[in-house]
């Protein structure tokens, strides 16, 4: 399995297989903590091998500094089935989230396992604006 494509965005949609993400990122700035992001999504592509075909377990879990979890675990079984001759098949993970609570100003971290096995991390940076003068 190789992860082609992880990350944070404003919004993603997958049309027939096509993922379309829209506004990508990893900061995240705001006068003051706790900060709420009212919309966002965790964006995975993954490109399985003829070999990997079979059942297959993801989970994507997001903590903060300190390895606390600040939404619920996510865990999915997804089926990689090839019908025609094509030697890998792509599988598009979209998890929104709604009302994003982040706690404190500080870096957080989304994780992708498949399998049991880490995949793949992106940083969330949380940062203070400056007063204005």
């Amino acid at each position: 399995m190789k992860l082609e494509i992880f990350t944070l965005c404003d919004s993603a949609v997958d049309y027939s297989g096509k993922l379309c993400v829209l506004g990508a990122f990893d900061h995240i700035r705001a006068k003051e903590a706790p900060h709420v992001v009212p919309l966002c999504s965790v964006v995975a592509r993954m490109r399985f091998h003829r070999i990997e075909e079979g059942n297959h377990t993801l989970r994507v879990t997001l903590a903060d500094e300190d390895g606390k979890t600040i939404v619920p675990n996510v865990e999915a079984q997804v089926g990689v089935r090839f019908g025609n001759k094509s030697q890998s098949a792509t599988f598009n993970l979209i998890m929104q989230i709604n009302g994003l609570k982040l706690d404190t100003f500080g870096e957080y971290t989304v994780d992708l396992a498949v399998d049991g096995v880490h995949q793949g991390s992106i940083p969330l940076y949380f940062e203070q604006l400056p007063a204005n003068p």
